[in-house]
């Protein structure tokens, strides 16, 4: 018992060594960041392509670089975030993001635009949910799972949060005057939270098992269990966000008033707050493979669901909730696939490694959706055909379980 108390006060993961401060102060910056950096802009597109003459797609293509950047800046964070922890890394993010956002409400052109959306995109990757799972994974270690939770369930509210505020001042404010009081916000609960509640000392990372044969970094990333998983995530995560962004325009198609079929998409942010609630238990009973393969199909389900029932708007609206529910379930599958297969060292670089080319999908999917729904014909077509994505997925993630080594 002495042997574990030692050890665990040496690693972070006892109770006393962890700050307290840590988790509600995450919970509060996850909000901020994600609605004010992310949810905001799709609430001020209108408002700004109407007031500027920018198109619709060359704004959107903007945004869509921001996400690309931020899966390459990633990489090299998720290196600082092993070694130096999140503190640096996510204070300076804050102060960038609000730069960034300041440079976003002033931009006098689109390329002036575009670039302050680059800036953007650098403090995603040091403030949204990967620097927040690497501090919570190492400080937290074997209660993990119960600290992401209650940090993804706080970031599930920041559509719910920000989207109506940033309405609000929209119908009040000119975009640009909405984005420099959304910035003031940011600033304010941000940058004080990070510097203030992340000075505990970053514990070391557990060593690896001398005779393990995939220790290190680079092994691991180059094998093909890893390989496996970083292709079920990225065809999985170009479905969920294909589907997120498209969900309104697929119940417009089917008789639905906007105003209905943006409550639909915040009803899904619902479903993925209560989907967060049940991963604990789910991961309890089921093995990483199993419930890897369970969940990405679960996701294709409702897909198909979506595609296929044509209603009536109630139903469509439940099913949104329900692929809610699983989007809400695959944020923590991600956040723990690291932990879950190769233990916590080196979490912090082999996650962005993991989840980057899913960003890069992800950031490429508004766009894609839209095009490949105007090849199809409609967004039935298009969710028929992410609902393949999804099985294809849920196969490679399956094929993955085979020769996994942990450490």
């Amino acid at each position: 018992m002495t042997d574990l108390h030692t050890h665990e006060a040496a690693t972070g993961t006892g109770d006393r060594s962890r700050p307290r401060a840590v988790l509600p102060a995450l919970c509060a910056t996850q909000i901020t960041s994600w609605g004010i950096v992310y949810y905001a802009f799709p609430v001020l597109l209108p408002h700004l392509t109407a007031a500027t003459g920018w198109s619709t797609s060359s704004a959107t293509a903007a945004f869509s670089a921001a996400l690309l950047i931020s899966a390459v800046a990633a990489i090299p964070v998720g290196r600082i975030l092993d070694r130096r922890g999140p503190r640096a890394v996510m204070t300076c993010g804050s102060v960038l993001a609000v730069a960034s956002v300041l440079a976003i409400a002033a931009a006098p052109n689109l390329y002036a635009f575009t670039a302050a959306w680059l800036l953007a995109g650098v403090s995603m990757a040091a403030t949204f949910y990967q620097p927040a799972f690497a501090a919570l994974t190492r400080w937290w270690g074997p209660d993990r799972i119960r600290a992401l939770t209650i940090v993804t369930l706080a970031g599930g509210l920041a559509s719910t949060v920000f989207a109506p505020l940033t309405a609000l001042l929209a119908d009040q404010l000119s975009w640009r005057t909405t984005y420099a009081v959304l910035a003031a916000i940011l600033a304010g609960i941000t940058i004080p939270a990070h510097a203030l509640a992340l000075r505990a000392p970053w514990p070391p990372g557990p060593p690896a098992p001398p005779a393990a044969p995939t220790s290190g970094c680079a092994p691991i990333a180059r094998s093909r269990p890893f390989l496996l998983l970083a292709l079920a995530f990225t065809f999985s995560g170009f479905a969920m966000y294909a589907v997120v962004f498209g969900l309104v325009s697929l119940l417009t198609e089917r008789g639905a008033a906007p105003t209905t079929a943006a409550w639909a998409l915040g009803l899904g942010g619902v479903g993925q707050t209560l989907g967060r609630t049940l991963y604990a238990s789910l991961a309890r009973r089921t093995g990483v493979t199993t419930r890897t393969t369970v969940l990405i199909a679960a996701g294709g389900a409702t897909t198909a669901g979506l595609a296929l029932v044509p209603g009536p708007i109630p139903l469509l609206i439940l099913l949104a909730v329900l692929a809610g529910v699983v989007r809400g379930n695959l944020t923590l599958l991600h956040a723990t696939a690291v932990t879950d297969r190769w233990g916590t060292a080196d979490y912090g670089r082999l996650s962005a490694l993991l989840t980057a080319p899913a960003t890069v999908t992800a950031a490429l999917a508004p766009w894609a959706g839209a095009t490949m729904a105007g090849w199809l014909g409609g967004y039935d077509g298009l969710f028929l055909v992410l609902t393949m994505g999804s099985a294809l997925a849920a196969i490679l993630a399956l094929s993955s379980g085979r020769r996994t080594q942990r450490r």
